[in-house]
């Protein structure tokens, strides 16, 4: 699991030895829209601290936590781009209305099976090429991903094959996802994650794409729906680390590697609690009389080529956007996912 990371850390571990003087260490505003308190705003701590310690106290991180200097998620990358911070720690995902391109960096929806897989295809050739140039263009630059992992449905009624969505009116989010759901005969609507909740207890919708099972489980989705899929197939959102690019490029070497080093760890460290969390909420669910649909293989791939019929579409939105979604198809094919 931890192989992307070894090489990294060892060369960061070997500079930090030295240990830079932190009189004159440089301090980076990075802003999150995770809870203090929360496992991923946990783990956001944690990150700041290994930086410091990496960087042999050089530079050191100051967080900032449920989207708190820019009042919404989807602002935070525009306050990092114009300096009002240094980096963002939220997700690509929000940032689509900008360019169809960062859909690719932020759910590759239909796309991958596994987080690793995912981590793993920045180190394709030309991947992280692509992934810069999409950045680059409004002077960010991505440090890195952190994934948690599939996302799981939850339903009133059964879902356990393609046929079995076709009517099945659940909450999406807003663009591929709805396409893609809507092409294979569900009637997905848009609202916003406050709304669910309630939906689901009067039954306005038959289900919701919401989050991982673990988090479902927790907020006592599955008391009245007793289905979900499980492990999922539709949608992996990946955080991101992104910073400024003036800023990153002051940074000293072993600056941006203690950033790198940072982050991956903290991406290993979310999918690995998301993993454990999700196993536990398992055994509750099925102790509890929840039916987990595990799609067939065959029923996963139909979902996949409806995913690929959206991707063709999405193309033809930006340069940046057909040239990110062809170096995934290259490295899903390398790899036999596709």
């Amino acid at each position: 699991m931890f192989k992307l990371i070894t090489k990294t850390i060892a060369a960061v571990a070997i500079v930090s030895v030295a240990l830079f003087g932190s009189a004159n260490a440089k301090t980076l505003k990075i802003e999150t829209h995770f809870t203090a308190n929360s496992p991923n705003g946990e783990v956001a701590a944690q990150f700041a601290k290994n930086v410091e310690m990496f960087s042999g106290g050089s530079l050191k991180v100051e967080m900032f936590y449920s989207s708190s200097v820019s009042g919404k998620s989807a602002e935070v990358f525009n306050s990092a781009q114009t300096g009002i911070i240094d980096c963002d720690m939220t997700g690509a995902g929000y940032q689509t209305g900008k360019n169809a391109a960062f859909q690719f960096a932020g759910d590759v929806m239909g796309g991958y099976d596994t987080p690793y897989q995912q981590y793993d295809f920045l180190k394709f050739p030309g991947a992280q090429d692509a992934v810069d140039n999409l950045y680059n263009k409004y002077g960010m630059t991505l440090i890195g991903w952190w994934i948690p992992g599939h996302e799981s449905l939850i339903s009133s009624v059964p879902i356990p094959d393609v046929a079995s969505i076709k009517d099945f009116k659940f909450r999406s989010p807003p663009g591929m996802e709805s396409m893609i759901f809507a092409e294979l005969g569900a009637k997905p609507i848009v609202m916003d994650f406050g709304e669910v909740p309630t939906a689901l207890q009067t039954g306005l919708i038959d289900g919701a794409d919401y989050s991982s099972l673990a988090t479902n489980t927790a907020g006592g989705h599955y008391e009245q729906n007793k289905y979900a899929t499980y492990p999922g197939f539709h949608s992996m959102p990946a955080d991101h680390l992104a910073c400024n690019s003036k800023v990153w490029k002051k940074l000293k070497k072993h600056e941006k590697g203690a950033m790198k080093a940072g982050i991956e760890i903290a991406g290993r460290t979310i999918t690995s609690l998301v993993e454990r969390k999700n196993a536990e909420a398992v055994k509750q669910l099925m102790a509890e009389g929840v039916t987990l649909h595990d799609w067939a293989p065959s029923e996963r791939a139909k979902f996949r080529a409806s995913a690929l019929k959206a991707w063709e579409t999405w193309k033809t939105k930006s340069p940046e956007a057909a040239q990110l979604i062809e170096m995934h198809k290259a490295y899903m094919k390398a790899n036999g996912i596709l």
